[in-house]
């Protein structure tokens, strides 16, 4: 025991101010990899890799095994150089993340720009229509990342956004109605369109079982852009929007409407008691509300 304390007050001996900071480098490096993988499948297989080389470590060094500890040796490596490929989307994420970082939304709401507004109240107009008679809809609303691959999936409309073409494009069973609207400033860019769906894990772990393939395509196409997406669920009516991975579900119209409102105000404008800030900001401790 005095040998360790000995050790122990000679390694705080040596610690320097370079040191502490080095140290603390360090650890928001893994912190940011972590937090950016959470939630995610990712993670699993980070357990995963962590659990099998802490196992390969504790038995070539507790057993005598020439032949495995040589294997072990090699295989090593090679496993550090796979492990880009296997989590090169979420790398890609984490790299688009940074590279917004710092950037200026092109859309945003001025006094006079009244199209945007109306565009807003024109959404949540039809949302809360839409939740009213329980049909389903998802609405992409383009912000600074260019969702001209989706458009591509679907058919081209360049029309003006109204309440009552989203209402006619959600109508059950007509042509349009599967798949979602993307929205580009003012106008219905294209309907039905294919979006990605979510790679995580989240509404497996919901206690709810009514949110399907539109909740799933919302999360996955805020986890691939910057775009905003909100859903109503065919089954409960209920309104859900999704940003950044993470989605906040059962809201009110006025709330919706405050929320986009608030994507969209000039950078700084935002105020800090806002249903956005809080969001988004980390006070919720989970990634939807419930």
């Amino acid at each position: 025991m005095t040998e360790f304390l000995n050790n122990l007050f000679f390694i705080f001996q040596r610690i320097s101010w370079l040191s502490l900071f080095d140290i603390l480098l360090v650890t928001l490096i893994f912190f940011g990899l972590l937090y950016s993988l959470r939630d995610t499948q990712a993670m699993a297989l980070l357990r995963g890799m962590i659990l099998l080389v802490v196992g390969i470590i504790l038995l070539t060094s507790l057993v005598e095994l020439p032949a495995f500890s040589w294997l072990a040796r090699n295989a090593l490596p090679a496993l550090l150089l796979a492990i880009p490929v296997i989590f090169a989307p979420e790398i890609r994420r984490t790299l688009e993340r940074l590279g917004r970082a710092g950037t200026v939304w092109p859309v945003t709401i001025k006094s006079a720009d009244l199209p945007l507004e109306q565009t807003i109240r024109a959404v949540v107009s039809a949302a809360a229509r839409l939740s009213a008679r329980q049909h389903g809809a998802l609405i992409i609303l383009q912000r600074l990342d260019n969702l001209e691959e989706y458009i591509q999936t679907g058919v081209q409309m360049n029309a003006r956004v109204t309440p009552e073409i989203l209402l006619q494009i959600f109508y059950p069973n007509t042509p349009l109605h599967d798949g979602g609207v993307i929205i580009v400033g003012p106008r219905v860019a294209a309907a039905a369109c294919v979006m990605p769906l979510s790679a995580s894990g989240i509404l497996n772990r919901s206690p709810d079982r009514q949110m399907g393939l539109r909740h799933r395509a919302a999360l996955g196409t805020s986890e691939a852009s910057d775009a905003i997406a909100v859903v109503v669920s065919e089954e409960t009516g209920a309104i859900s929007i999704a940003h950044a991975g993470r989605m906040l579900r059962r809201l009110d119209p006025d709330r919706l409407e405050n929320i986009l409102i608030a994507f969209f105000r000039p950078h700084g404008e935002t105020h800090k008691n806002n249903p956005l800030e809080r969001l988004f900001s980390g006070l919720f401790p989970k990634k939807e509300d419930k």
